[in-house]
């Protein structure tokens, strides 16, 4: 397999995973077994980049309309909550940056987070069952979410999109208004964390070089296989509830930690 490929392989797996709640980092780990060429965590991250665009592809009307219509006080309020959830996110990634404070990306902690992830969908969604979902997003929400992207910043495995959708559905929010706010909230978070590693590569001129075309490639596969991700994801939550991840994150949390004593 040669490099090129590594990176479309790497940007389909980006693609799918950032915002199906099944964690790119677990998948990553899977992944990384069978190629024999590994890129930096600032690839990694930076190819992000090609998902949150295509989050703006899809919800391009949406966010027309809440541009348009920022006056208003419906569109006015969504946008502030979007902005006071990315705010709880960047500043407590900020601190929990400068506290040096996470947990590594191996096999252990990540396989635990898919499955204890795995387990909460299911029950949750279970418990859900013959509840009305509410349509609107309260600032409780827009609290709560913001919260749930740190937890999973600190925990690898637990999945942004993972941690912020199960909150938001705890908190009687209906699936597709869940997964459009917290995919809207996932378009600044993912932009930024790919500009501060591009940031911080030219502050240290003597950290491994990123190939740039390699780095666009990835970009462009993550971009076409999101879009297609987000687009059957909006589909689907509208007649299906999320156990069915819940039993794929088990099943991954499981192929996780077996990786992990292989490779031991």
């Amino acid at each position: 397999m040669t490099p090129w490929q590594v990176v479309v392989w790497l940007g389909i797996i980006e693609g799918i995973t950032e915002f199906l709640p099944i964690s790119s980092t677990g998948h990553m780990l899977i992944a990384e077994q069978w190629f024999p060429y590994r890129y930096s965590d600032a690839f990694l991250v930076i190819i992000q980049s090609g998902a949150a665009a295509a989050v703006l592809l899809v919800f391009k009307d949406r966010l027309k309309e809440l541009l348009r219509e920022w006056r208003t006080p419906a569109a006015r309020d969504y946008l502030l909550k979007l902005a006071a959830a990315f705010g709880i996110t960047a500043v407590g990634g900020l601190a929990l940056k400068a506290l040096d404070f996470a947990l590594p990306e191996t096999a252990t902690p990540v396989g635990v987070a898919l499955l204890v992830g795995g387990v909460l969908f299911i029950l949750v969604e279970r418990w859900l069952r013959g509840r009305p979902a509410g349509g609107t997003v309260t600032w409780a929400m827009a609290v709560a979410i913001g919260l749930a992207q740190l937890v999973a910043a600190v925990f690898p495995g637990t999945s942004r999109s993972g941690a912020t959708i199960l909150i938001a559905l705890v908190m009687g929010l209906s699936r597709p208004v869940a997964v459009e706010f917290t995919f809207l909230l996932g378009v600044p978070t993912l932009f930024a964390a790919g500009a501060l590693k591009v940031v911080s590569h030219l502050r240290h001129p003597n950290a491994e070089l990123l190939p740039g075309r390699m780095l666009v490639l990835g970009i462009v596969v993550s971009a076409v296989t999101a879009f297609v991700a987000v687009r059957w994801l909006l589909r689907y939550v509208r007649s299906h509830t999320f156990e069915g991840f819940g039993w794929y994150r088990i099943a991954a949390g499981t192929a996780v930690l077996v990786v992990g004593l292989l490779a031991r």
